[in-house]
């Protein structure tokens, strides 16, 4: 199974797992164009792209459905909570044979692959991050998350690849120019992580059969790439697992190796 990040950031979201012949998109939250161009970079095949799952209905991870809803027939996979905030944000309405429901908790078969939604602590109706399985690999998406709960550990052990958030230096936040309300609720527990949060859940979740991570969602004006790796390498030194910081601007893809 390949990864691959199309767009990391508090402007838009979207990654993508293919085996090959299928293509599941996590997050939606650049344009279709957009997401269309950035495959198309890659070698991904747009026509292989079957269905999008959605972690929450924040605007960084919904802005592209609409428009799918109209050009596309993708499936789209989201929980119920979920799927009634995305439509009200948005205003428009996903046809019953195009949902996939999903429940937090609950593993779901899609196209052979196993689903797997779990809670997240975020301010969002019910967001959830993923655990994908096929092929014999397990690939985890994780990010807008203000706190590593032990169930987010427990999920994401004896995984192939993972995508993790680390969107935040605390410094630099704090010395930021975001007004007080929002800096607060990015430092809150249902916020998102900072460096030495990720670090610390990679220091919990590391093993012999992870390969990659993943650095996500970094914020561009409260973290710097260089800060993010360097705690990351920190709670991974040891290891010869693959370290990769994802952008908002360009696509970058990461296969796991057989």
């Amino acid at each position: 199974m390949r990864y691959a990040s199309l767009a990391s950031g508090s402007k838009g979201n979207c990654h993508a797992l293919t085996d090959g012949n299928q293509t599941l998109l996590v997050d939606a939250g650049i344009s279709f164009l957009q997401i269309r161009t950035r495959l198309e970079t890659l070698g991904w095949e747009l026509t292989q792209v079957k269905a999008v799952a959605f972690t929450h209905e924040h605007s960084d991870h919904i802005a592209a459905l609409p428009v799918l809803l109209k050009r596309t027939n993708w499936a789209v996979l989201a929980t119920e909570a979920t799927l009634e905030a995305i439509c009200r944000i948005q205003g428009v309405e996903v046809p019953l044979a195009r949902w996939v429901p999903l429940r937090a908790g609950h593993a779901t078969l899609w196209e052979g692959w196993r689903i797997l939604p779990f809670s997240t602590p975020h301010d969002a109706a019910d967001p959830v991050a993923y655990r994908v399985e096929g092929g014999g690999r397990a690939v985890g998406v994780v990010t807008d998350l203000g706190h590593p709960t032990a169930l987010v550990a427990d999920h994401c052990q004896d995984l192939d690849l993972l995508a993790l958030e680390a969107n935040h230096d605390i410094q630099m936040l704090r010395e930021g120019s975001y007004p007080p309300t929002l800096k607060a609720r990015i430092l809150s527990r249902i916020g998102h992580l900072s460096n030495e949060a990720t670090a610390e859940l990679l220091a919990r979740v590391g093993s012999p059969r992870l390969q990659a991570v993943v650095l996500a969602h970094l914020s561009e004006q409260n973290n710097d790439p260089a800060l993010a790796r360097f705690a990351a390498e920190a709670a991974l030194r040891g290891s010869d697992i693959a370290l990769h910081v994802a952008t908002q601007r360009e696509p970058l893809e990461v296969a796991a190796r057989p």
